[in-house]
């Protein structure tokens, strides 16, 4: 069906008809002007907003609808949980092109519930608009964190260790097999790893929690490589973070596919991007305590590398160090 023949209000039935009720947080949803919202007195409410382009940051012949509605929220949460908080509220403002059809938005609009389900968060609003552009997906996700204990990106110190939750390099390693993958003998399951990879990422608000428990000093989602976040870490800081190679966690898919390509899957992890794992720095003093909170929750938790006095950011690899540009995803880079 085409838009025209549903007109906005329509459209937006359709679309809120795709989502789930809210819980006691929601005072007032989708319906009236603006939503109503109930935070609890010793939270901080933290909020980001991530906007998604076509052609900038999806194709439509990489993505299918119901994931691509998936990861556009998972980018905003992952911020979230970057902070340490919970992700509760999301409202989500849409640029439609004439000619995209109905179906193409609910399918949309289930992935958005699926995530918005696994992660207990709501959208209480949004807008839709025409466009003769491409077509534009705007996300703000709106979240709670204990007053005072945010995580962020300026606390590391000389003598913290660095660390990264799961495994990097997966996403750019599935837009790869997407883009250039085309006729590689590539193991079913491994693909299937891949593809997750990409399309849809896991924001990690387990992890998030976890350190926010005590004991990190600094916290960043990796959305624009490795390199790029522990850049933004150091220059927060005021100090300089070295890296080992070795220890970077690199997933064995990704391993796999990478040598059927002959590439280095750690250049996927250290600029790749997309992977929306947890990285930062912890207190030496607190390792085991929050290795261990990592181990009995199940989350993936490595060490690999460590703070130091200075500048930048230096990657060691077979006992030699070079600097690691700032480099990664960047809109207005050349």
């Amino acid at each position: 069906m085409r838009i025209d023949e549903l007109g906005e209000f329509g459209l937006i039935d359709r679309l809120a008809a795709r989502l789930g009720q809210g819980d006691e947080s929601v005072v007032v949803g989708i319906g009236d002007d603006a939503a109503v919202l109930q935070y609890a007195s010793n939270m901080q409410v933290v909020t980001t907003t991530d906007m998604l382009v076509e052609g900038v940051h999806f194709r439509r012949d990489t993505i299918d609808d119901r994931s691509l509605g998936y990861r556009s929220l998972a980018v905003s949460i992952s911020d979230i949980a970057a902070m340490g908080g919970r992700a509760k509220h999301a409202v989500i403002s849409l640029a439609i092109p004439v000619d995209l059809e109905v179906e193409r938005l609910e399918e949309l609009y289930i992935g958005v519930q699926e995530i918005c389900t696994e992660y207990g968060t709501y959208v209480v609003g949004g807008d839709v608009v025409k466009t003769t552009g491409p077509f534009v997906i705007s996300v703000t996700v709106l979240g709670e964190v204990e007053c005072g204990r945010a995580l962020l990106r300026s606390g590391a110190r000389p003598g913290d260790l660095i660390f990264l939750t799961g495994t990097a390099g997966g996403s750019a390693a599935g837009l790869d097999l997407l883009l250039h993958g085309q006729g590689i003998e590539l193991a079913i399951e491994q693909k299937s790893d891949l593809l997750r990879f990409h399309q849809r990422p896991a924001p990690q608000i387990l992890a998030g929690r976890l350190l926010q428990a005590g004991g990190c000093t600094s916290a960043n989602d990796v959305s624009d490589g490795v390199s790029s976040e522990l850049h933004e870490i150091s220059k927060q800081s005021g100090v300089k973070l070295v890296v080992e190679a070795e220890q970077i966690p690199l997933h064995d898919s990704v391993r796999a596919y990478a040598a059927l390509r002959g590439r280095d899957p750690l250049e996927w992890a250290l600029f790749g991007g997309e992977d929306y794992q947890l990285i930062g720095t912890i207190d030496p003093a607190m390792q085991e305590q929050i290795k261990a909170r990592f181990a009995e929750a199940g989350v993936e938790f490595t060490i690999i590398g460590q703070v130091e006095a200075g500048a930048g950011v230096t990657l060691m690899q077979d006992g030699v160090g070079r600097e690691l540009p700032a480099k990664g995803f960047n809109h207005f880079g050349s």
